[in-house]
């Protein structure tokens, strides 16, 4: 369902020198995006001769005059139920000129492309946990997948850099999402083809801007606050090496005892939530399992790592994602009353969340290599 925004007019006066499209900033908070709001980005990359932008990791299709959705999948060669199912839009519905839609399945590249991996859509069709926890893990994954690929040779014209996928979640809009990301929201439309009203529907995927290298952004500050102190200028010359003798020899402290090697299971990864598995893990239908247990029930984190990702499903039900050594990452699904925040380091057994209140009660538990889900038993025995 499109989320309606703000009107033509506003759109206007965002493209007025001077003006900051985050209205937040003339409220009584003090609160100010104008950084994120001026942040210059790169132009979106050229197409090949069918429309399709070939990443890394994923392939876009963007819309010409007059294309529908069926339209545009003959063109690249794609089923078209796929692709509209894919990007949550009716299969006959008339498409802006530039509008982008990504492609559910790989598709030759063309003369601008370079090679990458499949993407698949998700299974049944419709926004469920695991297409959610897709999108939570695709912002984790920010900067990482690219990282493990081989590095190729691109030709001229082809993308100098992958944006992120964002999958518009209920509630959210083109702002909401531009100030997520930090960039600009008439960049992010003029990526996406977005419409002069902005608005996004539920489901859709928008490509995240990518920022231009090499710009710099003067500090802005409010009324009163006066002017950033300059850097000095050791701070990019340093100063002279200074050698002094020390007064005393240093004493050797003992080595610290690995606190991390003490651990009570030989299993990679420790059970969330105590309980038995009520639904099992099959591939592309529930990419992990369901364990039960009662609501309140403590839920732990499977193993070390860093919260990478909370987010919400379509019914606002959190769902958290923690990284983990070696590309490994973990999702804990109906849960409420989360301890623990982006970002935060967390150990083994630590108590991130509780169980959430449903009939049956149960924790959603994934495991990850990347972007593929795998079955989480092995990694639990």
């Amino acid at each position: 369902m499109p989320v309606a925004l703000l009107g033509v007019s506003a759109l206007s006066l965002a493209a007025c020198n001077g003006f900051d499209p985050d209205f937040r900033r003339y409220g009584g908070g003090g609160l100010s995006t104008a950084d994120a709001a001026a942040q210059a980005v790169q132009p979106r990359p050229s197409t090949d001769s069918r429309g399709v932008i070939t990443y890394p990791n994923y392939q876009v299709a963007v819309a010409q005059d007059g294309d529908t959705v069926a339209a545009v999948a003959t063109r690249v060669g794609v089923n078209a139920d796929e692709l509209a199912r894919f990007n949550a839009v009716p299969l006959g519905t008339p498409l802006r000129r530039g509008e982008v839609l990504v492609l559910p399945a790989r598709v030759a590249a063309g003369p601008m492309g370079t090679p990458g991996v499949p993407v698949t859509a998700a299974p049944g069709g419709g926004i469920d946990v695991t297409a959610i926890a897709s999108s939570a893990i695709d912002r984790a994954q920010t900067g990482a997948t690219s990282q493990a690929q081989p590095a190729a040779a691109k030709p001229a014209g082809a993308p100098t850099g992958e944006p992120i996928r964002h999958r518009v979640q209920r509630g959210e809009t083109a702002y909401s999402i531009a100030r997520l990301y930090n960039v600009n929201v008439k960049a992010m439309a003029d990526w996406n083809g977005l419409g002069a009203d902005l608005s996004v529907r539920e489901g859709q995927y928008l490509l995240i801007p990518v920022a231009a290298t090499g710009t710099l952004s003067e500090p802005v500050t409010q009324p009163g606050q006066g002017s950033p102190t300059p850097l000095p200028p050791s701070a990019s010359t340093p100063l002279p090496a200074e050698k002094t003798t020390p007064a005393a020899a240093p004493v050797a402290a003992p080595a610290s005892p690995d606190l991390g090697s003490e651990r009570t299971s030989a299993s990679r990864l420790g059970m969330p939530v105590e309980g038995k598995i009520i639904r099992a893990y099959q591939k592309k239908k529930n990419d992990g399992i369901d364990i039960g247990a009662s609501a309140g029930t403590a839920v732990k984190a499977a193993g070390d790592g860093t919260v990478a990702a909370i987010t919400k499903d379509t019914d606002q039900v959190p769902i958290l994602v923690i990284r983990h050594d070696g590309n490994l990452l973990t999702v804990y699904a109906n849960i409420d009353g989360i301890k623990v925040a982006k970002g935060d380091k967390v150990k083994r057994g630590q108590p991130i969340a509780v169980v959430r209140a449903s009939d049956p009660a149960f924790l959603h538990f994934e495991v990850r290599q990347g972007l593929d889900s795998t079955d989480p038993v092995p990694y639990l025995k």
